[in-house]
């Protein structure tokens, strides 16, 4: 591209096209802190830093034995609620109306029970939201949780997708559109990389007065930054 006027600000104006100077950091395009939703001694831990995890593996488990015994309870106290209203129903129209809703009442609460019961004991399994990769773990064998302060335990970031948090002058906040190109370096590495502009931020930084704007890509270092320039199309 031939360059035909070094502009003030950033701004480089190119046959064409203009070219806004940018600056940006390298994020996980996703990320988690996990912790715990109940109370209780921790019964396994399955995963250490840095290990890769699937979408539902199970990262660490509390002890749940009385838990597990209350879920049992509740299906055994359904299946007889069951099978009382479904001898009720079939004699519904020889009863009292009320005496059937007796025992409806019983059936539907059983089931609440039971899907009450069931709840509480998946809070003892902590489980991956994404496939992803463990760059913290603060959980031990026999460590305590706690119920009423949420402790973070685990942190999760996706594996390869990662997505550049970049940063221009407001002034060009009408210039730049998603599905610009923005042309960067890593900072330290003289390969040139490319990639679209996805999003772009509704508001300015009110400590740096920049705009923001993302652009996805894969395989960088989480942390790494860099500068580059986003291709702005001219329009007649």
């Amino acid at each position: 591209m031939n360059k035909i006027i070094l502009g003030l600000m950033g701004l480089v104006i190119s046959l064409g096209a203009s070219e806004i100077y940018a600056t940006f950091n390298v994020e996980a395009q996703r990320s988690a802190s996990l912790a715990f939703d109940a109370g209780g001694i921790v019964k396994k831990v399955n995963f250490d830093m840095a290990s890769s995890v699937k979408k539902g593996d199970i990262l660490a488990v509390l002890v749940n034995d009385d838990k597990k015994a209350n879920v049992e309870s509740a299906k055994t106290v359904l299946k007889y609620a069951a099978k009382d209203y479904e001898r009720q129903e079939k004699v519904k129209h020889l009863i009292d109306e009320s005496k059937f809703d007796i025992f409806a009442f019983k059936y539907e609460n059983a089931k609440n029970a039971l899907t009450y019961q069931e709840a509480k004991y998946a809070k003892t399994f902590l489980k991956a939201p994404f496939d992803g990769v463990i760059y913290f773990k603060d959980i031990e064998l026999g460590d305590t949780v706690s119920g009423v302060s949420l402790k973070t335990v685990y942190k999760i970031q996706s594996k390869s997708a990662r997505k550049l948090i970049v940063e221009f002058d407001q002034k060009y906040y009408s210039k730049v559109k998603v599905g610009d190109t923005f042309k960067y370096k890593i900072d330290g590495d003289v390969q040139e990389r490319s990639g679209v502009i996805s999003k772009i931020y509704p508001s300015a930084n009110i400590h740096n007065r920049k705009m923001q704007a993302e652009v996805k890509a894969k395989g960088l270092l989480v942390g790494l930054f860099g500068d580059g320039y986003i291709i702005v199309p001219d329009t007649k």
